[in-house]
């Protein structure tokens, strides 16, 4: 049916919107169901690398891992964008509804989190802290022994220069950890380049990971500190992204629902 000006503009930007989110969902769902169906490739793909970092991501348990976040996240922008662009190509009013209910209700929930971690602050920080704590106790292993958890962990304390979420007594809480015979992780001491591959690190100290000291370690700087302190100082960037994702969702909600109206009216 003819639009006016503004629907047809309404109709077309939500089309470009939700078809660029639907070609993400699509590929990062596709990669997730690859790495389910046909993990033994990317394994082999990845232990045929010359990187050590991508070998280790090559380990059975962090590509079924990593399949499974790939799938829920791709398929649930799939869904969300599929509604959004058929609902708008092919001008159906069900699925615009559901669509504009959809970015509703995900709006909603966003700020009902928000406002709960505004109000119960201090709650949220210890609800925060012990869920982190909970990944080590229950995930993190030592070397040869790594899963996603283990490898995300040691990504962000030599990243972040920490270690543990409060110090180096949370991984003390691990059986996994605990088999081993050292006292903190590698990725808790001050590192050094390990040859000419800059993506490899080694303790500057190579007797770091039995008797770490402040000189040669972190061991005693927690990574929830760090992650608050990193947050305070770039508030803007954070705020800014925040209010963009907002805004976008509300754009979307808004121009579904006006393109509702005119097709609605056009019925009428």
């Amino acid at each position: 049916m003819p639009l006016d000006c503004g629907a047809w503009l309404a109709k077309y930007i939500l089309c470009l919107f939700n078809f660029i989110f639907f070609l993400a969902g699509t590929a990062v769902l596709s990669i997730g169901i690859w790495l389910a169906a046909d993990k033994n490739s990317f394994i082999a793909l990845m232990q045929n690398t010359q990187n050590p970092t991508l070998q280790q991501f090559g380990q059975q348990t962090v590509v079924d891992q990593a399949a499974y976040i790939l799938i829920a996240i791709g398929a649930f922008v799939f869904v969300i964008s599929f509604l959004g662009y058929c609902g708008a190509i092919r001008e159906s009013k069900c699925m615009l509804m559901l669509y504009a209910v959809f970015l509703f209700l995900i709006l909603i929930l966003e700020v009902t989190a928000g406002g709960l971690v505004v109000g119960y602050r201090k709650e949220a920080e210890d609800h925060a802290r012990d869920g982190l704590k909970t990944t080590i106790k229950d995930y993190y292993a030592t070397k040869g022994k790594e899963d996603t958890v283990t490898l995300l962990w040691n990504y962000v304390m030599s990243q972040f220069s920490c270690c543990g979420v409060d110090n180096y007594k949370d991984f003390e809480t691990s059986e996994k950890w605990r088999l081993g015979s050292k006292t903190v992780p590698e990725a808790c001491c001050v590192l050094i380049p390990d040859g000419p591959d800059p993506s490899l690190f080694s303790p500057r100290d190579p007797d770091c990971p039995k008797n770490p000291t402040a000189s040669n370690s972190y061991y005693e700087t927690g990574c929830y500190q760090v992650f608050l302190n990193t947050l305070n100082e770039r508030t803007d960037i954070v705020l800014g992204v925040v209010v963009g994702l907002v805004l976008i969702q509300i754009i979307g909600i808004c121009l579904s629902c006006c393109l509702y109206r005119v097709l609605d009216s056009y019925i009428k």
